[in-house]
């Protein structure tokens, strides 16, 4: 067995071994490093003999070094010592291991990870590694920064979540729906960065964001009944599903209504769309409007075909929910699609007197194309070639740079 082998066997288990050594041992960090020391071992000593059973291995393994490091932990010296005496009467059994507590564990894992107490990237860092069982290095890549940069948001997260005694639980069924939308707008994070990666060489991350997917379909089959959850699970999958046409074999973007739609993931259409299906069972929130308008875009034959008017509507219903300058832009694409640009072009240039996306390379891309569909060719050019200025992906930027000089 290699490290292929190691690091899928890692993927999968990684949050029930961190979740239910959590429990066991009532420290959130000690358990998660004795994790990482255990898929260490395992680099070495699988590929010499594979265990017959490596889940149970790791879990074993872990818990071993999670009880070696108890004379390091004086305050927890009683604890740690009937814990020990327990390892030494029966050294190859797991920790006791409620099997209908498993689910609760893992969904309690989410939970500390996007802990209110933690800065945005902390929370991203500690979720992708103790929940999504990235490395550091996986993580670095996936966002790039530094390694030793991921190294610190996580040990900073697991000494911050220490220190303030966040205890190792699912909160009160009157704080958890509050807390839920936390933990969903860390895996939105993390979708998001991968959908479109907002620096870098790549337009796309499909390895970041199907890891988000999979994290959120976790959630959905531990959290059934809230429909957010299957909201953000529709329009991750209904996103994710246009992948393959958003690329050309070269990288360079294609815009939706370029797009070969023969090539969209039509099973991952199927998918989102019984996904909002679920969620529109109880009304839906941000996450489902924004699913139901991405469920709009694959419905359509062609982008000329779209239901723009519908779309519209639910933009106009999201900014009723959830207000955002983001959202109010996007409504006004779908405006210039329904009505044309000339009505588009207040909205923009409303948000611009605003002030509420300054810095953003997203308002003069809008402008630019609006501006360029009502022949206004000179300031066009000047709001695209603004936007390549300020757009940190060079796959977008290349597109915007074409576009200005197309309008020469």
């Amino acid at each position: 067995m290699g490290t292929a082998d190691v690091e899928a066997v890692w993927r999968i288990e990684s949050a029930r071994i961190v979740a239910a050594l959590t429990r066991f041992t009532g420290d959130f960090g000690l358990a998660e490093d004795a994790a990482q020391e255990a898929v260490a071992e395992a680099l070495v000593s699988w590929p010499r003999a594979c265990p017959a059973n490596p889940a149970g291995w790791l879990m074993a393994t872990a818990r071993r070094r999670a009880i070696d490091a108890i004379p390091r932990r004086a305050a927890l010296q009683d604890r740690y010592a009937l814990l020990a005496a327990d390892h030494a009467a029966d050294p190859a059994a797991g920790p006791d291991i409620d099997p209908d507590r498993i689910d609760d564990d893992v969904l309690a894992l989410m939970f500390v990870s996007c802990h209110p107490v933690l800065s945005r990237e902390a929370r991203v860092a500690l979720t992708l590694r103790v929940v999504g069982g990235l490395s550091s290095e996986e993580i670095a890549r996936a966002f790039l920064v530094p390694v030793p940069t991921v190294q610190a948001r996580i040990t900073r997260g697991k000494k911050t979540i220490a220190a303030a005694g966040v205890p190792f639980e699912l909160p009160p069924a009157g704080e958890r729906r509050e807390r839920l939308g936390g933990v969903l707008s860390v895996l939105y994070v993390i979708f998001t960065e991968g959908s479109t990666a907002t620096s870098g060489d790549r337009l796309l991350r499909p390895d970041v964001a199907h890891e988000a997917i999979r994290l959120v379909r976790t959630l959905a089959a531990l959290q059934p009944g809230e429909p957010e959850v299957h909201g953000l699970l529709a329009l991750c999958e209904l996103t994710a599903a246009r992948f393959p046409a958003r690329t050309g074999p070269d990288g360079t973007p294609v815009l939706l209504g370029d797009q070969d739609r023969r090539l969209w993931d039509f099973p991952a259409i199927r998918r989102g769309l019984a996904a909002l299906a679920r969620a529109s069972a109880r009304g839906l929130g941000p996450y489902g409007l924004q699913a139901a308008i991405a469920a709009v875009h694959a419905s359509a034959p062609s982008a000329e075909a779209t239901d723009w008017d519908r779309i519209v509507l639910l933009y106009e219903a999201l900014g009723r929910v959830a207000p955002s300058p983001v959202v109010e832009l996007n409504r006004a694409v779908a405006v210039a699609m329904a009505s044309g640009p000339e009505r588009a072009l207040a909205i923009v240039d409303a948000l611009i007197a605003s002030d509420r996306l300054s810095g953003s390379h997203l308002v003069p891309t809008v402008r630019g194309e609006l501006l360029a569909r009502l022949g206004r060719r000179p300031e066009a050019r000047a709001e695209l070639e603004l936007a390549a200025r300020l757009c940190a992906n060079q796959r977008e930027r290349s597109v915007l740079l074409r576009k200005a000089a197309a309008l020469d």
